[in-house]
């Protein structure tokens, strides 16, 4: 008999040895459980009973300890930190951007912005600066909160171990058949496509921005902001909300992705390549997946944006040429990837979670709690306000 079957024989629960660690390495797992078993670790949920004993409770007489109380109080620590790093996030992308704007324009440097808008105007190359600065540092400083808050090991924190490179090719190929069916609406729109499209949320006069301009942007967000993004998403974010199963972490960090666009119109987009990112990421066993799917869906955006850029004749032909090979070799390598899980055999790769808390009721409880839900009302009110004006 397995020592999980003679545990439940005896009545007793450990939700850390009845958690499932067969999808990851050894060393990862070795190390979230001696974090999991710290003492005095807050964020930790080691809830640990023996159901045949029972305690008394002055007006309740002898009861079982409650697995729903003791998850529920992790829940609220670990949302309340990641409700504060969300707000870090916001307000350097807002409140900061603004003022660091004010502050420079009033020393010389030519750039510009109205505190009741987001545009912003002046030279390029300083507009690019302060625009690279600004994103780096509102992704940077949010996760290096978050880590160190969790203290998580390195290890658990940022999965580096690539011990199935099926799931690097999967999470692409899904990746860019995904690119293809967003893409669809805008690609065969009667609206005229300019290249500027692929910057609209910069909300900057980037019509004045010269070939180096773009050149560095694009090259910092295609590359740079797609690797800290996802230390700060697949990083301590995912890792801790892992205890509650993965399904649970990958849709709360898939959510968070969403939110944080502040934009209706790509939040589906974001919240799809998030699962996509995520699961890749579990399936793979490195955050190096999850990267590389972002770096596939922005490097597709911009190939399309500057296709379509192009007014000659035969631009219709060559972008309807460049989407069916994208969707063809996504579909081929997911078919590979298909064949080779049949092959191989079934193989688990999201780990369950089952507790006293129902799912929904889970997730439901944690999106509610402050300061997490007012960072999301923000957000979706900021969104509603950018789509109208």
């Amino acid at each position: 008999m397995s020592g999980l079957a003679k545990r439940k024989e005896a009545g007793k629960i450990s939700v850390i040895d009845d958690f499932d660690y067969s999808t990851q390495s050894e060393s990862y797992n070795r190390e979230f459980i001696k974090w999991r078993r710290k003492k005095n670790n807050l964020f930790a949920f080691s809830y640990e009973v023996n159901k045949n004993e029972s305690i008394y409770v002055d007006g309740r007489g002898f009861v079982v300890k409650n697995a729903v109380d003791a998850e529920s109080e992790v829940l609220v620590r670990i949302f309340y930190i990641l409700g504060l790093a969300l707000i870090a996030y916001v307000v350097l992308d807002t409140l900061f951007r603004k003022g660091l704007i004010m502050v420079l324009s009033r020393v010389g440097v030519d750039i510009h912005s109205n505190f009741f808008s987001d545009s912003l105007y002046g030279g390029s190359k300083e507009i690019v600066t302060v625009l690279m600065i600004v994103t780096l540092l509102k992704v940077l400083i949010p996760a290096a909160y978050l880590q160190k808050r969790f203290a998580l090991p390195r290890v658990v924190e940022l999965m580096r171990t690539m011990h199935d490179p099926a799931g690097l090719v999967g999470a692409i190929a899904a990746t860019l058949i995904l690119c293809v069916a967003t893409s669809l609406p805008n690609a065969y729109s009667s609206e005229p496509t300019e290249i500027y499209t692929y910057f609209r949320n910069l909300n900057a006069d980037i019509e004045v921005w010269g070939q180096f301009e773009f050149l560095v942007y694009s090259l910092f967000d295609i590359i740079v902001l797609s690797i800290f993004s996802e230390v700060f998403f697949r990083g301590a974010m995912f890792a801790v909300l892992r205890q509650f199963g993965d399904i649970f972490a990958v849709i709360i960090t898939s959510i968070t992705a969403a939110m944080l666009t502040m934009d209706l119109r790509e939040a589906p987009t974001m919240f799809c390549i998030s699962l996509i990112a995520s699961i890749g990421m579990l399936y793979s066993g490195s955050i190096f997946t999850a990267i590389a799917v972002n770096i596939i869906f922005k490097m597709y955006q911009l190939g399309l944006m500057v296709i379509q850029a192009d007014h000659a004749d035969k631009m219709p032909l060559t972008r309807n040429v460049f989407m069916i090979a994208v969707l063809i070799a996504g579909a081929v390598m997911l078919l590979v990837v298909w064949i080779l899980h049949k092959y191989r055999g079934n193989k688990r790769i999201l780990v369950n979670y089952t507790s006293e808390m129902r799912f929904g009721e889970r997730l439901v409880y944690s999106v509610k709690i402050f300061p997490y839900s007012a960072v999301a009302v923000i957000c979706f009110v900021y969104a509603i306000v950018r789509l109208v004006f």
